[in-house]
């Protein structure tokens, strides 16, 4: 409409050709690429050890006591907070970014997946016992289908944080991904790949959460609950 400079913020028409331009000539895909790669390798490891630290938490008492205490002072701190801690370890490079993707990921999953162990019925714990189910038996047709609502909850929580923690972390010593276009962007006064990017994590993160939403309720079908 002409109410703000384009050096301000551009209009989204404008923002959708340049995407286009960048997609055509072939600058946005790798950089594309890149971010999904980061984003998807953190979120698939945090989601594994998050379930894995669950189950030992949630049906142990002994695994409760050596790791529910170590999860909870990890939500109290800051994923960002350990950026420069984790670049003495690790460096400026891919795994920095990795790993603290995997961290911000790890929590949610594994304190929302935990909740639902937790607060499995008792009375169908007791029927397992009157049937005479082992523990593994207990696990695979017990514990997990009554845990399978919290991780869901979870895994909608943690697709939208990889992405958050990436638009961060890519502005961190970074030669791809769509962070370092709009951080190049942001030197040369571009508003309008700036836009580009931001349409894009957001196109992302929708589309990462209307998958997980997709999976659950093919899961979680035979669920007759107020929200179906």
């Amino acid at each position: 409409m002409g109410i703000l400079s384009p050096y301000t913020l551009t209009a989204p028409s404008t923002a959708v050709v340049t995407g286009y331009q960048l997609l055509a000539d072939g600058t946005l895909l790798p950089h594309l690429l890149a971010s999904a790669g980061r984003a998807y390798t953190g979120l698939f490891l945090g989601v594994t050890v998050g379930v894995v630290l669950a189950l030992l938490s949630g049906l142990t008492r002994s695994g409760e006591a050596l790791i529910d205490g170590v999860v909870q002072i990890k939500r109290a701190v800051p994923t960002l907070a350990l950026v420069p801690l984790v670049i003495i370890w690790l460096g400026i490079g891919e795994a920095m970014k990795i790993f603290l993707i995997f961290t911000a990921v790890l929590v949610p999953v594994y304190i929302n997946t935990h909740a639902a162990l937790r607060g499995i019925d008792i009375g169908h714990v007791e029927l397992a016992r009157t049937l005479g189910l082992t523990r593994s038996e207990f696990i695979r047709k017990v514990a997990l289908p009554g845990a399978l609502p919290g991780f869901f909850v979870s895994l909608r929580l943690a697709v939208t944080l990889c992405w958050t923690a990436l638009v961060v972390l890519e502005l961190i010593n970074t030669q791809t991904g769509i962070g370092y276009l709009m951080n190049r962007a942001r030197d040369w006064g571009q508003t309008d790949v700036i836009v580009v990017g931001i349409f894009i994590y957001a196109i992302l993160g929708l589309v990462s959460d209307a998958l997980v939403r997709l999976i659950e309720a093919r899961m979680l079908a035979y669920r007759r609950v107020l929200g179906t």
